[in-house]
């Protein structure tokens, strides 16, 4: 019996031995008068097993399906509808083709009740791809985390800025430049400052901006091409390559490291009272970097290094630089960022037309083309005068002076003057001359 059950024979118990009046019970059992006379009269009658359910112990319902009915639907779902699981169906799906193979109308809620009873069906969903926790890289140099946090570092007294971040994998050995955006030449200026201390790191662990890595065009695809952006192709001439992360989590090294900054650098600041890019880089290289990986770096599992040896200056100058393709027209011109620049043949006997010019940009804003692996002077021609804008016209319609009518016109007659007009052929015709008529008999 339930608790509610025994609760009402406690009740009807009281009031058999006369403690409690019905009025009383039915305060208690929070139930009317009429109910517990009722309940009185079967505890008279039956006893305690009358104030039971009477469909306890009963094992289907009145609206249960046959026992028959459901061992021919489970049978059908066993061989028809079960199996592995990426192969079996689930009880919606299978109520379905239940109803349109096989004939048998059956609800789905239903269907799901027999299959987790029977083993067919489990309530337990896929589970995601288990992602184990990474251990740190063994060498020091071998896998460098790179992102950029913004954030209020300046706290008001200056711009917002974005810090372009580095963190060695193995080591959490840190090198961070401040600058207004995450653009192509901040990640290469972190990246230069990273190799002037420590050499060339093997790969890069980025995430997916175009900054770094970006998807192939259709084009691209067609021809099997790999798609590389400006920072990616500077990559490629270091030896360095590019792992994308798919989430924050995956690159957590160096997303945990901007936590600590936003902690610690931002009060150093604050009580350094820096208010400007160049002020916060200066602070960094001085003071903060060295404290920082004094602190919180920590020895590789392996003594080697890694890193690569530090290119020249003159090989970095032909590294970190943006290259771009341009056509060759016949007048010697190619166009860059809206710029036209005329290129001088100097000894050349012909032109380089319709072939492509790679144009060279760098940080500070100067160009060098290049064709077929030689340099190329030029001048930059003056932008063509675009074409003065017309005058805006505005038109205004003027309301013609209606001109004054005749004296004789129909509206200035009066309709007394106005002879009636006749129908043609009421008009009598003109006399016949020099016809000779003949009288009919």
């Amino acid at each position: 019996m339930s608790s509610r059950e025994l609760e009402r024979v406690d009740v009807m118990g009281r009031v058999a031995s006369g403690g409690l009046k019905l009025v009383d019970a039915a305060s208690m059992l929070e139930l009317s008068y009429r109910q517990v006379k009722r309940l009185w009269r079967r505890y008279q009658e039956v006893g305690r097993k009358g104030l039971q359910h009477r469909n306890a112990g009963r094992s289907l319902s009145n609206r249960s399906k046959p026992t028959k009915f459901r061992r021919q639907v489970l049978a059908l779902i066993k061989k028809k509808y079960w199996g592995s699981e990426e192969e079996r169906f689930g009880p919606t799906l299978a109520a379905e083709h239940l109803g349109e193979e096989d004939g048998i109308a059956i609800d789905h809620e239903t269907l799901r009740r027999w299959m987790l009873a029977e083993g067919l069906w489990s309530r337990q969903r896929k589970r995601k791809r288990h992602c184990k926790r990474r251990e740190r890289k063994s060498h020091f140099g071998e896998l460098v985390q790179l992102d950029g946090s913004f954030h209020e570092w300046l706290e008001g007294r200056g711009p917002r800025g974005c810090l372009m971040n580095m963190v060695d994998d193995a080591t959490s050995t840190t090198q961070a430049v401040m600058g207004k955006e995450e653009t192509i030449w901040a990640a290469a200026g972190v990246l230069q400052a990273w190799i002037g201390k420590n050499g060339v790191p093997r790969v890069l662990y980025t995430d997916w901006k175009n900054v770094y890595k970006r998807k192939a065009t259709p084009g691209e695809q067609l021809r099997g091409e790999v798609a590389v952006t400006q920072f990616g192709g500077m990559c490629q001439k270091l030896g360095i390559g590019i792992i994308a992360a798919s989430s924050p989590q995956a690159k957590g090294r160096v997303e945990r490291n901007h936590g600590t900054h936003q902690d610690r650098l931002i009060k150093k600041l604050r009580r350094k009272k820096i208010a400007s890019y160049e002020a916060a880089n200066e602070f960094l290289e001085s003071e903060y970097l060295p404290q920082h990986n004094w602190r919180f770096a920590r020895e590789a599992a392996q003594p080697e290094d890694y890193h690569g040896r530090k290119p020249s200056a003159r090989e970095l100058r032909e590294i970190f630089r943006l290259e771009t393709k341009r056509s060759i027209s016949n007048d010697w011109v190619i166009r860059h960022n809206g710029r036209l620049l005329q290129l001088q043949p100097g000894s050349r006997r012909y032109g380089p037309t319709k072939g492509k010019a790679l144009v060279c940009e760098w940080e500070n804003g100067s160009r060098e083309v290049y064709y077929r692996g030689e340099r190329i002077a030029f001048s930059e021609l003056p932008a063509s005068m675009p074409k003065p804008a017309k005058a805006p016209t505005i038109q205004v319609r003027v309301q013609k002076k209606a001109k004054a009518a005749k004296a004789d016109h129909p509206w200035q007659r009066s309709y007394k003057n106005i002879q009636p007009s006749v129908p043609k052929w009421r008009i009598p015709a003109p006399p016949l001359v020099g016809i000779r008529t003949f009288a009919t008999p």
